[in-house]
């Protein structure tokens, strides 16, 4: 169950602390060692989220107050089978909010904690091709209103443009190369990033800080299961 809302909640320096040496010292026999600060700064993280989904329970309808936090915090396990980075340890904490918790497969909010790179997200990643072709159609219907909640002075301002780390070099098929929107119709992930310090994590107000950034995704979002729906 979410925290209670009058709580003030933060992210705990010793939980930095931990994930900077864990990125010193990556490796199993250090972290059995170190096994309860691990799971002290994940129970940290498990009840920042919880009020975090307290809080945007209140915004979004989508989120149930009664969403369970342990349900959104990702494992700290990283899985090596076919990566080329054999470290066993991530050296985040990640948290995905959505109704079904971290594993949606749709719009969903995503916090992401780090010492030195810290952020807050929301969209679709790399959605599945019915999902693309729908957000696509979408945005092809009705780019004017997809620019026009892109461009608020609010959002903008805060995330910028779109995270263009997945992007088609070529024109997506059927869309043509003048089509107005053709960036965006390029783009195979539809989300939006805003980089967080950890000075704005470890304060009181920090909840209210990273809840303030979804509250600015919302319109984007609901455009996102509109298109998908």
């Amino acid at each position: 169950m979410a925290a209670n809302n009058s709580l003030q909640l933060m992210i705990k320096t010793e939980t930095f602390d931990f994930l900077k040496e864990l990125a010193k010292n990556n490796n199993r026999e250090w972290f059995q060692d170190h096994k309860a600060r691990h799971d002290e700064a994940r129970s940290n993280v498990i009840e920042f989220v919880g009020e975090l989904i307290n809080r945007l329970a209140n915004i979004d309808k989508t989120v149930s107050p009664e969403l369970d936090p342990k349900t959104c915090v990702m494992r700290i396990y990283r899985d090596v089978r076919f990566s080329l980075d054999k470290t066993p340890y991530k050296n985040n904490f990640g948290a995905g909010i959505s109704q079904q918790g971290k594993n949606f497969n749709g719009p969903g909010y995503y916090l992401h904690i780090h010492p030195e790179k810290s952020f807050i997200a929301g969209g679709c990643w790399l959605p599945e091709a019915a999902m693309l072709k729908s957000i696509r159609q979408e945005i092809d219907y009705s780019g004017s209103d997809f620019r026009k909640i892109i461009g608020l002075t609010d959002f903008k301002g805060y995330f910028g443009e779109p995270d263009q780390e997945y992007k088609l070099k070529t024109m997506p098929k059927g869309y043509a190369p003048d089509h107005p929107d053709i960036e965006y119709l390029k783009l195979k992930s539809f989300t939006f990033t805003h980089v967080l310090d950890l000075k704005q994590l470890t304060r009181p107000e920090a909840s209210k800080t990273v809840v303030n950034g979804f509250e600015k995704l919302l319109p984007f979002m609901i455009f996102l299961r509109n298109a998908i729906s």
